[in-house]
C-alpha cells in the first residue's frame, strides 16, 4: 500500500513539473511578442487563454493558434520544452529572427510558420519530430539560405509540406519516396537546381508546385509521366529541357503549367486526352510539330512563341514529321530545334538538303556531338541518298529499317557508340562504321554478322579473315588479287592527286594570285595595316579581304575604328562555303568556322544563324564590334572584320589552333590533347589575369566582360591564352559604383552579388577568374551535377577545402601530381582564387592584384639568342629604340609615338591584321 502511495505522489509530482515547465515557456512566449495577443493575460492561467488548449488530464499546452494577429517579436528558443504540443499556428504575422528547434517533439504534428520574416532556421530544428503531418514556412524570404534536411525521412507521416519563397537552395533531394503519405510538395520561388529527383516517381504526391526558381531547374521532366497520382502541376519559369513526356497514366491532372521553359519536340497525344484536365499553359517554350488542340472546357494558354509547323491545328508535313521524329532520337538538340521551323523542310532547314522535286535527299549530322539513337523514322526519307552520322556519340542498334530505303548511295556512322548487329546494305551502297567498339558484338564469332554486310568502305578487318571458308593454306582467289591491284592503282592515283595539289598551293604562295579568276577582283595577298594619310587604320581592306579592281578605295565600307567591312563571297571562298569540316564549334549564335586564306593565313568566321539573330544577337553582334574596334591587347582575341549579308552576320577573328581551355581541361582525353602542365596552367591564368586587367583599368574605355569562362579562353599553338566573347561585355562604371543591368552569363561563374541583384562592377570579372583558377587547380568544372551535393558547386566545395591547406593536396587534379616547389606554387594561386570568389565584392582583389600574384610563379622571359650570337642591337641605340628591338623578338610590337618614352610597364601586342591602330597608349601590360 506504502508503494502505491508513492507511485501516484511522483506522478503527481512529475506533472506538476511538466504544468510548470509549460507554465514557464507560456509567459516567455508572452513576453516575446508585440503586441499581447487578445485574451492573453499573465496573470491568469495560461490554459484559459485564447486559442491556447491543454490536455484535461495533465493540464499541459497540445496547441497554440496564434494566427493572422499582427503580431511582431520572436519565438522562445526553448519552445520545444512543450512537451506535449501538437499544433502551432504563428501565420501570417510579422515574426522574425531564428526559428526555435523543435527538435525530439514527438506529439508535434502541425507547424505553421508562413507569412512571417524569420531570418535564420537551426540544423536539428525538425530532428526526431516523427509525428509531423503538415509542415508550413512559405513566404519567408528574409532566411539565410537552407536545404532540407536529410533526417526529415523519420518523419514518415508527412503529408504536407509547404516551403515557397522560403530561401531553400540546392538540389531537390531525392528521398520523397520515403513518405507514404505525402500529398502535398510546394517548393516555388527558391534556389533550386538540377533536375526532378528519380524518388519522385515511387512518391504519391498530388499536387507538385516547383516553378519559378531563382535559377531555374534543369533536365528532363519523364519522371512526370510515373506519377499516376498528379493532380496540379505546377513547373513553369524553369530551365527544363527536352520532350514533354507521356502522360497518359496521369489520369488525374486537372491543372499542368509548363510555360516558360525550354521543353523541345512535339506535344504528345496523351497531354491532349487528359481526361479531367481544366488548365494548362504552354507558351515560351520551343515545342514543335502540329498545333495542339484541347476540348472546349480547357483553358489553354499556348501563346504564339513555340515553333509549330501550322498556325492551326492539324498534320504537318509528312517529311517535317519524319525529321521531328529523327530529332526525338537524338533528344531534340537545340541547335535544330532554333533552326527547324515551318512545315516545309526544304525552306532553310540545318543540315537538310533537298532534290528538284522538294524531296530529303543528303542528311548530314557529322559532327554536331549528338547523343541518342538513330532513328528508324530515317527510312521513311524514300529518297535519301547519303546520310552522315559520324563522328558524334550516338549509341543503340543501327536501324535493320535503313537496309530498305530504295536511293540510299552513302552512310556513315564512323566513331560513335552503336552496338549490335551490323545490317546488310545493297552492295552498291556505301557504308562505313568503324570507330564503332561494340557494333556487331552480339553475334557468335565476337566481330561482325557473320555474312558480307555489302559494299563496306571502312568495315572493320574482321570481315576479311578466311571469308572463302578454305584452308589457311589456300591461295588467293582471282578476285582477291583483282581487288589488291585496284587497290594499288587508287593509292598511286591518290598520291600523285595529293602532290599536285600541295604543288599548286606553292605555287599561289609563292605568286600571290587567287586560284579562281573571277575573284581575283577580292583575294590579294595578307598584309599587315599601314597608316595613310595621317589617319590609323587601313585606307581600304587588307590582303584576301580587300577589293583591289581599282586603286581608289575611298568607297570602301569600313567600321568605327577601321575594322573592314568583308564581302559574303570572300567568306565562303575561305571556308570552302562554310562546309561542315571547317566547324570549329558552336556558341549561343552561331557556328564558328575555320578558313584559310591563301596566303596561308587562318582565320576564323562566326556565322550568325539566321534563326537566332533576334534583338538579343543583334545586340550581342553590335558589342563585339564596338568592344574589339576600342581595344587591343596580345591577350584579347583580335576581330578582324565583319560582314552583313541580308539577314546573316558574321564576325571575323584570328584563328587559335589550339581551341578552348575548355577542352584541353575537360575533354583532353576525348580529343587526345596533351595534359596540361601546371606550369602550362598558371602562364594561362596570367595570360588571362592580363588581359582582363587591361579591359578593367588600362584601355581608354574600360568594360566588363561578364562571361569570363574556360569555353571563351582560347589558346594558340604556344599554348598562351587570349580572352574571347565579347557579346556580353558592358561598360564599368566609374568609381566604385554600379551598373545594373540584364542577368547575363553562365551558371557557375556568377557572382553572388550579381545573380541577386543584376547590378556588376568589374568584381564580377574578379570573381569569374576565381573559379577558372579553381578550374585550373582541380581539373573540375564551376558546376557539376555528376558529383554529390555537397561537392557539386566548385567555388562552395573547395572555399571549404582551403579552411585547411593540408587538405588542398587532396583537391588538386590529379594528373598535376606535384612536386614540392609546385604544391608551394599551387597554395599561392589556390589563396588567390579564394580572393578573388570571396562573397562580398569589396573583399576581392582587383585583376591587378592577381597579375602582380601570378607573374612570379611563371617563368620570366628570356632570349632565345645564344649569348655568342649578335644580337643585333647596336649598344649605341637609345633606350626606347632597344626596348622596341625586345618586343619584337618576343613577338609583339610597341607602337611609339610623341608621348613620354618614361612609360615602360609592358608591351602593347602587335596590331592584329584588319585592326586599326585606334589605341596609342604605352600604359598597358
Amino acid at each position: 500500500m506504502a508503494s502505491l502511495h508513492l507511485i501516484i505522489l511522483s506522478l503527481f509530482t512529475l506533472m506538476s513539473f511538466t504544468f510548470s515547465d509549460d507554465a514557464t515557456i507560456m509567459s516567455k512566449l508572452l513576453a516575446t511578442l508585440s503586441p499581447t495577443p487578445p485574451g492573453w493575460d499573465v496573470s491568469k492561467p495560461f490554459c484559459s487563454w485564447t486559442k491556447v488548449n491543454c490536455d484535461k488530464t495533465s493540464g499541459t499546452v497540445i496547441s497554440i493558434n496564434l494566427d493572422s494577429q499582427s503580431l511582431s517579436g520572436t519565438l522562445p528558443s526553448d519552445l520545444n520544452q512543450l512537451a506535449n504540443l501538437k499544433t502551432l499556428s504563428v501565420q501570417k504575422n510579422n515574426l522574425s529572427g531564428t526559428l526555435p528547434s523543435f527538435a525530439n517533439m514527438t506529439t508535434l504534428t502541425e507547424i505553421y510558420l508562413d507569412n512571417n520574416q524569420f531570418t535564420s532556421i537551426p540544423q536539428d530544428f525538425l530532428l526526431g519530430v516523427t509525428s509531423l503531418v503538415t509542415f508550413s514556412i512559405s513566404e519567408n524570404g528574409k532566411l539565410s539560405p537552407w536545404q532540407i534536411p536529410s533526417y526529415l525521412t523519420d518523419s514518415d507521416n508527412l503529408g504536407y509540406f509547404y516551403a515557397s519563397n522560403a530561401s531553400i537552395y540546392g538540389v531537390i533531394p531525392d528521398f520523397f519516396d520515403a513518405f507514404p503519405n505525402l500529398q502535398d510538395l510546394r517548393l516555388s520561388y527558391n534556389n533550386y537546381t538540377g533536375s526532378l529527383p528519380a524518388s519522385f516517381g515511387g512518391s504519391e504526391i498530388r499536387n507538385l508546385w516547383l516553378n519559378n526558381q531563382f535559377k531555374g531547374l534543369t533536365g528532363s521532366i519523364d519522371v512526370i509521366g510515373n506519377m499516376a497520382q498528379l493532380s496540379q502541376v505546377w513547373l513553369h519559369a524553369n530551365s527544363f529541357t527536352g520532350p514533354i513526356p507521356n502522360l497518359s497514366k496521369c489520369e488525374n491532372i486537372f491543372d499542368l503549367q509548363l510555360r516558360d521553359n525550354q521543353f523541345t519536340g512535339v506535344i504528345p497525344d496523351s497531354v491532349m486526352s487528359l481526361p479531367k484536365l481544366v488548365n494548362i499553359s504552354l507558351q515560351n517554350n520551343k515545342l514543335q510539330g502540329p498545333k495542339p488542340e484541347f476540348r472546349k472546357e480547357v483553358k489553354a494558354e499556348i501563346g504564339n512563341t513555340n515553333s509549330f509547323c501550322l498556325d492551326t491545328p492539324g498534320p504537318c508535313d509528312p517529311q517535317v514529321t519524319t525529321l521531328l521524329a529523327v530529332a526525338g532520337g537524338f533528344g531534340y538538340p537545340m541547335f535544330l530545334v532554333d533552326s527547324w521551323k515551318g512545315n516545309d523542310v526544304c525552306n532553310g532547314w540545318l543540315h537538310i538538303s533537298c532534290g528538284t522535286k522538294k524531296n530529303v535527299d543528303v542528311v548530314t549530322f557529322g559532327k554536331q556531338k549528338l547523343s541518342g539513337f538513330i532513328s528508324p523514322a530515317f527510312a521513311n526519307l524514300t529518297s535519301l541518298r547519303s546520310l552522315l552520322l559520324n563522328d558524334n556519340n550516338l549509341t543503340g542498334p543501327i536501324p535493320e529499317k535503313l537496309t530498305t530505303l530504295p536511293n540510299l548511295q552513302v552512310l556513315d556512322v564512323t566513331n560513335n557508340n552503336l552496338s549490335g548487329p551490323i545490317p546488310v546494305f545493297r552492295p552498291d551502297v556505301k557504308f562505313s562504321y568503324t570507330g564503332n567498339l561494340f557494333l556487331g558484338k552480339n553475334s557468335s564469332d565476337g566481330g561482325g554478322t557473320g555474312g558480307s554486310p555489302g559494299s563496306r568502305s571502312s568495315s572493320s578487318s574482321d570481315d576479311g579473315g578466311n571469308s572463302s571458308g578454305g584452308s589457311k593454306g589456300s591461295t588467293p582467289s582471282a578476285g582477291t588479287i583483282v581487288g589488291v591491284v585496284i587497290s594499288v592503282v587508287i593509292f598511286v592515283i591518290v598520291v600523285l592527286f595529293v602532290s599536285y595539289k600541295c604543288y599548286i598551293k606553292r605555287r599561289h604562295k609563292r605568286s600571290g594570285r587567287v586560284e579562281s579568276p573571277e575573284l581575283s577582283n577580292e583575294m590579294v595577298n595578307f598584309k599587315p595595316p599601314s597608316v595613310v594619310n595621317g589617319t590609323n587604320g587601313y585606307a581600304g581592306v587588307p590582303s584576301e579581304l580587300q577589293s583591289q579592281s581599282s586603286g581608289d578605295h575611298s568607297e570602301m565600307p569600313i567600321f568605327e575604328g577601321g575594322n573592314v567591312a568583308i564581302s559574303i563571297q570572300v567568306l565562303r571562298q575561305v571556308t570552302n562555303n562554310f562546309s561542315e569540316e571547317n566547324i570549329l564549334g558552336r556558341g549561343g549564335f552561331g557556328v564558328v568556322y575555320k578558313g584559310e586564306l591563301h596566303d596561308g593565313t587562318k582565320i576564323a568566321v562566326k556565322r550568325m544563324e539566321s534563326g537566332a539573330m533576334g534583338t538579343k544577337g543583334m545586340s550581342e553582334f553590335q558589342a563585339e564590334i564596338a568592344v574589339l574596334t576600342k581595344v587591343r591587347h596580345r591577350h584579347l582575341v583580335a576581330l578582324l572584320g565583319y560582314c552583313v549579308n541580308g539577314n546573316e552576320r558574321l564576325l571575323v577573328y584570328e584563328y587559335m589552333p589550339q581551341g578552348t581551355l575548355s577542352q584541353h581541361l575537360f575533354e583532353w582525353r576525348e580529343l587526345g590533347y596533351q595534359i596540361l602542365t601546371w606550369k602550362q596552367r598558371v602562364t594561362i591564368a596570367l595570360d588571362v589575369a592580363r588581359g582582363v586587367e587591361y579591359l578593367h583599368s588600362l584601355a581608354q574605355t574600360s568594360f566588363i566582360h561578364r562571361d569570363l569562362k574556360p569555353s571563351n579562353i582560347l589558346l594558340g599553338d604556344d599554348m598562351r591564352a587570349k580572352v574571347a566573347d565579347f557579346g556580353l561585355v558592358r561598360n564599368a562604371p566609374d568609381g566604385k559604383y554600379s551598373v545594373e543591368t540584364r542577368l547575363a552569363g553562365t551558371f557557375g561563374y556568377l557572382a553572388p552579388e550579381y545573380a541577386a541583384t543584376g547590378r556588376v562592377t568589374t568584381k564580377v570579372d574578379v570573381y569569374a577568374f576565381g573559379v577558372v583558377l579553381m578550374e585550373l587547380i582541380t581539373g573540375r568544372k564551376a558546376l557539376d551535377e555528376t558529383m554529390p551535393d555537397e561537392r557539386s558547386h566548385l567555388v562552395t566545395w573547395l572555399r571549404r577545402v582551403l579552411v585547411n591547406k593540408d587538405n588542398l593536396r587532396k583537391a588538386i587534379d590529379p594528373s598535376l601530381d606535384p612536386d614540392d616547389e609546385t604544391y608551394e606554387s599551387i597554395c599561392k594561386v589556390a589563396e588567390l582564387a579564394g580572393h578573388c570568389t570571396a562573397r562580398e565584392p569589396f573583399q576581392r582583389p582587383d585583376m591587378g592584384h592577381a597579375v602582380n600574384v601570378l607573374a612570379p610563379h611563371v617563368e620570366l622571359w628570356k632570349p632565345m639568342r645564344n649569348e655568342d650570337e649578335d644580337s643585333g642591337i647596336d649598344l649605341h641605340m637609345s633606350l626606347p629604340q632597344i626596348l622596341q628591338r625586345w618586343q619584337a623578338d618576343e613577338g609583339t610590337s610597341r607602337m611609339f609615338d610623341d608621348m613620354s618614352y618614361s612609360q615602360t610597364q609592358s608591351s602593347i601586342p602587335s596590331k592584329p591584321s584588319g585592326f586599326a591602330d585606334s589605341f596609342n597608349s604605352t600604359d598597358c601590360r
